[in-house]
């Protein structure tokens, strides 16, 4: 089992920057593959970012370039640093957890980009 615990988020002007933390317990030595998500309004849970256990990441395109997402070892903890915020990134972010065969999800937390 693991149980992740999801921080950050608020609300920020077009332009600002924000960081996000999920924090991982249980089996977390049994994780290969942590993620961030997000759920707009109307739209599907998409992938944003994506780093796996030997630290090789990915993104989605449309936040290449502006979002960096890394990991605490120690502190069993993936971040995800969003710069350069737009409006179209308003949505509810989730952490995500693979396992094996098994997924977990944080609880969400909304980011709002005003214009």
């Amino acid at each position: 089992q693991v149980q992740l615990v999801v921080s950050g988020g608020g609300l920020v002007q077009a332009g600002g920057s924000l960081r996000l933390s999920c924090a991982a317990s249980g089996s977390v030595f049994s994780i290969n593959l942590m993620a961030w998500y997000r759920q707009a309004p109307g739209k599907q849970r998409e992938l944003v970012a994506g780093i796996t256990s030997g630290s090789s990441t990915n993104y989605a395109d449309p936040v290449k370039g502006r979002f960096t997402i890394s990991r605490d070892n120690a502190k069993n903890t993936v971040y995800l640093q969003m710069n350069s915020l737009k409006p179209e990134d308003t949505a509810v972010y989730y952490c995500y957890a693979r396992m094996g065969r098994l997924a977990y999800w944080g609880q969400g937390t909304q980011v709002t980009v005003s214009s």
